[in-house]
């Protein structure tokens, strides 16, 4: 029998023989467990069609699948696992419930992608005699979703999470606000979804044969509004789906830059002060946030108030990337707060919005994170920085003491082409991210052995300007994603990329089962 599991788990170790599934397996597992059995259980009597009980006391029975939550089997972390298959029973055994639920997906994979499928006849199954000792070698395994060029229904975003957990993702960053629309509710600011979750127009794609014909500035509308946004229920639902799967969802509501939804629902927010629509292009726009005025901030810790009242993320992610400094440089409030505060220039002018938003966050227990860009003018004392443009940012940021999370576009940017045979691949930033290249993704690279430490770990982004629907997410995403997955799980030295290339075929034919589009390599 072949195993194929992704991650690679650190230590695997196959016997002779296997454990049979059958009509009279059970489940043990004690209360601390309760949750993962009942995910467990739900998942192999859809799986087998065996009842598959869940009982709490100990029993002799030789087909039983043992759980166990053991906090001094803590070695390796406390998302780490042990799994032991023999031809009598399954024990699988964790320092807490998380390890536990990445022993579950292990487990899953141990057995036929078919049973991902539709609800089987029953049958007898049957799982290798293994024995592995896993644990993750970063603590940040995340997926980024931009829910704001392009809306996806809270259906879409479980069934994300679901395909995240079975590859022990652990974070899903959560892109709720930009220049193209405000994706979640504000009760102080009703408007933020009245106006500014919808826009007039999108941009639409067009046909290249090279990527020398891409042009960002040709902009084509279709002239269909275009909108969608989350209730404070839906993200309720959400975050509780995720939590149930060990995911945490991290928000991110972009500042001062990307937020032309905002200032089109409140225009006093910019230093122009009116004339602001929803941005139907991509793109970056002059438009952002006055950072010179107090009703700014006033803005600025409502919002967070709600959203770190949805969230319990520690994290909330607050952008600071591109923001154009051309309204700052015009704007009499921005140009007087300069001269007030003894800022050198509009760099530093951002350094202090970010600072001030910082304190903002931290009074209410949270820890900031911000793109690469929140570096320049000096960085906020405990700001987590998420480095894209490249390893550089982070680089920096971990050496002088920083934690960070690195994002390269040139290794993790899922809204890349995925071959150079662009002609016959919808359209896509302009920029290419082939499987082999995802899959040598070193958050460490470059970093000085003894910062390593500040490297939290990872993520792959998904930017959604030219992906419309949820087939072409899924698309850009698989099987990408798992290569990402694999190196922010796996210690190094890791596998070849033929040995993962070998481990992916049976997980394609899983994510095919499980309904979800993927691009064949």
């Amino acid at each position: 029998m072949t195993i194929s599991i992704i991650p690679q788990p650190q230590q695997l170790t196959v016997g002779d023989g296997a454990f049979t599934i059958c009509a009279s397996t059970c489940i043990v597992s004690p209360v601390a467990s309760t949750a993962v059995a009942a995910y467990l259980a739900d998942w192999m009597r859809r799986a087998t069609g065996f009842p598959i009980p869940v009982q709490s006391a100990p029993t002799n029975a030789a087909d039983a699948i043992y759980l166990q939550i053991d906090p001094t089997a803590d070695q390796h972390g406390a998302e780490s696992y042990s799994l032991r298959v023999t031809s009598e029973r399954i024990e699988l055994q964790a320092p807490s419930a998380a390890g536990l639920f990445y022993g579950v997906q292990t487990l899953r994979q141990l057995l036929p992608a078919s049973l991902e499928g539709a609800y089987p006849a029953p049958q007898a199954l049957q799982i290798p005699v293994v024995e592995i000792v896993d644990w993750p070698r970063f603590a940040w395994r995340g997926l980024m979703l931009d829910t704001c060029r392009h809306f996806f229904p809270m259906p879409f975003v479980k069934k994300l999470l679901d395909t995240m957990a079975l590859y022990k993702f652990n974070r899903l960053h959560f892109h709720l606000t930009e220049d193209q629309g405000w994706r979640i509710e504000i009760k102080a600011y009703p408007r933020l979804t009245e106006i500014g979750s919808r826009r007039a127009a999108s941009q639409q794609p067009y046909p290249i044969q090279d990527l020398s014909e891409f042009d960002y500035h040709r902009v084509i509308l279709d002239g269909t509004p275009y909108g969608g946004f989350y209730t404070q229920d839906d993200i309720r639902e959400i975050v509780a789906y995720a939590q149930q799967r060990f995911i945490i969802v991290v928000p991110e509501i972009e500042m001062p830059g990307h937020s032309v939804a905002a200032l089109a629902s409140y225009p006093e927010l910019g230093c122009v002060g009116s004339g602001y629509q929803v941005r139907p292009g991509w793109g970056i726009a002059e438009d952002v946030l006055c950072a010179g005025q107090e009703s700014t901030f006033t803005f600025v810790e409502r919002v967070l108030s709600e959203v770190v009242e949805l969230f319990p993320s520690e994290y909330i992610h607050i952008g600071g990337d591109e923001c154009p400094k051309v309204r700052w440089q015009a704007c009499p409030r921005c140009q007087a707060a300069i001269q007030r505060e003894g800022l050198a220039d509009e760099h530093e002018l951002q350094s202090y919005f970010i600072r001030r938003v910082e304190k903002i966050l931290e009074a209410k227990g949270r820890r900031l994170i911000g793109w690469d860009e929140i570096l320049e003018g000096g960085l906020a004392p405990n700001a987590t920085v998420m480095s894209w443009r490249g390893a550089q940012g982070g680089i920096a940021a971990a050496s002088a003491g920083h934690d960070v999370i690195m994002t390269p576009n040139t290794h993790v940017y899922l809204d890349h082409y995925q071959s150079s045979d662009v002609a016959h691949e919808p359209l896509a930033q302009p920029a290419i991210l082939p499987l082999d290249r995802a899959y040598a993704f070193n958050p460490t690279e470059g970093v000085p052995a003894d910062k390593a430490a500040h490297v939290l770990g990872g993520q792959g982004n998904i930017w959604t300007e030219w992906i419309s629907t949820e087939s072409h997410f899924e698309y850009m995403a698989f099987p990408r994603a798992l290569a990402i997955a694999d190196a922010l799980w796996a210690e190094q030295p890791r596998m070849p990329y033929t040995d993962f290339i070998t481990r992916l075929q049976p997980q394609l034919n899983r994510l095919e089962q499980l309904n979800v589009n993927f691009r064949k390599p």
